[in-house]
């Protein structure tokens, strides 16, 4: 009871532990969580098969591209120089300058030099960060962390894990448009073992981006990233046969409303191919004025009919596979490949983000429009999958069934099983 002699005592009120720290993905949680154990082998065996990004800045990084550079800082924690390395999900949005490279622990190890600094400083300032003294005892047990590590990674043919679902819970997004688009590379980025969702991409440092889009592509420069990126949304990278005798079919079956035969397919395309060919061998007058002809010689009109024939049957062989495997329902067949054009834009957005070919906000709206067109062609994830799969294997698979078959039918699975799935999460429209 108060009896006006002092103020009014209350119990005190319980205090809510603060939420545990959500961690950008599966890295630096296992670091994280071995850290609070005390476990540090466990942090060591998480480190030893991650990469390590460091930053460089890119008029050194242009000049000596086959150098890495050690920027140290000063530490007061460690009261020393510290050279500061990042797990993936620690990285901050690319920007012009600096750019990251990614190096694993056993390069550290390897790399380290007398005048070094004392401390490698991983994910400076975060709850899983740690300071690794430096010594060559110290380094020793680095390298056997990191061969442990790849040795495991090796198994399944790979320097890094292949084959796995892989997001980013902070700093990506797993609703909405953009995700929407970003999901449409999720065969590729699980089949590679990349963060499905990481719009803010590095993806394996700054050089091996422009190493990759010169090597598979051909782009060394903006304008190059630009190009290409249009001709991917434009769906004009795919083979224009396979959409011709995909188109065929799909009239014929829409006007027939039911299966069609193959040898009905066959006969059909061929005889739209040699009209084709005929029209192009008359000069036409349009309001733009004569367009004169292209006559084609009967050789290589006999070429262009047999090469139809041989296609249908390859389509129809692949499609035959895909139903065994799950990949396409009975009875049910392919539109168009345009997807295989589609969901390499959503991964040439942040590949040339990587090289730093664009920027976050352009490549962001690449990411969105290859969305809207791959919505706009397919109805549903499990279709827009099959298309992308048998582009693929038309252009890779040489219907081998091997490597570049096996990894899409895995990857799809995934996809369409996994309940972190972004398939099975983000509506297909």
């Amino acid at each position: 009871m108060n009896t006006g002699e002092g103020p009014v005592s209350t119990p005190p009120q319980a205090v809510a532990p603060p939420p545990p720290w959500q961690a950008p993905t599966a890295v630096e949680r296992g670091l994280y969580e071995a850290k609070m154990r005390g476990d540090w082998p466990a942090y060591f065996d998480v480190l030893g098969g991650a990469d390590l990004f460091l930053a460089i800045s890119r008029q050194r990084a242009d000049a000596a591209p086959d150098t890495v550079f050690f920027s140290p800082y000063w530490n007061p924690q460690t009261q020393t120089e510290c050279l500061a390395v990042f797990t993936e999900g620690m990285l901050p949005a690319p920007v012009a300058d600096p750019v990251f490279e990614a190096r694993s622990l056993g390069w550290y190890a390897r790399a380290w030099e007398a005048g070094d600094p004392p401390f490698l400083a991983v994910n400076p300032g975060s709850p899983c960060e740690a300071f690794l003294p430096t010594t060559p005892a110290h380094r020793a047990v680095w390298q056997q962390h990191h061969e442990r590590a790849r040795n495991a990674q090796s198994a399944c043919g790979h320097s890094h894990a292949h084959g796995k679902l892989r997001a980013l819970h902070v700093g990506g997004p797993l609703h909405g448009p953009v995700a929407h688009g970003l999901a449409c590379a999720a065969l590729l980025f699980v089949k590679n073992g990349e963060l499905w969702n990481s719009m803010a991409y590095h993806g394996s440092g700054y050089h091996h981006e422009r190493y990759r889009l010169e090597k598979y592509w051909g782009v060394t420069s903006r304008e190059d990233w630009f190009s290409t990126q249009e001709r991917l949304l434009n769906a004009d990278v795919i083979s224009g046969v396979w959409q011709f005798v995909l188109r065929i079919r799909h009239v014929l079956a829409r006007d027939f409303a039911g299966a069609v035969a193959i040898e009905h397919w066959r006969e059909s395309a061929e005889r739209v191919l040699r009209r084709s060919i005929a029209e192009a061998g008359e000069a036409r007058i349009t309001p733009e004025g004569v367009i004169p002809a292209e006559p084609v010689s009967a050789a290589e009109a006999e070429s262009q009919a047999a090469g139809v024939r041989r296609m249908i049957g390859r389509i129809a062989r692949y499609e035959a596979r895909f139903r065994a495997d799950g990949l396409l329902p009975e009875g049910s067949f392919i539109r168009t490949t345009e997807a295989w054009d589609y969901g390499r834009a959503s991964g040439m957005a942040r590949w040339g983000l990587g090289a730093r070919f664009c920027t976050l906000p352009e490549a962001e709206q690449a990411v969105l429009r290859a969305g809207r067109a791959a919505q706009g062609a397919y109805r549903s994830w499990e279709e827009f999958s099959a298309g992308y799969i048998l582009g693929r294997c038309l252009h890779f698979d040489e219907e081998e069934f091997g490597p570049w078959y096996e990894e899409m039918v895995d990857a799809h699975r995934i996809l369409t099983t996994d309940p972190a799935s972004p398939w099975l999460n983000i509506p297909w429209k």
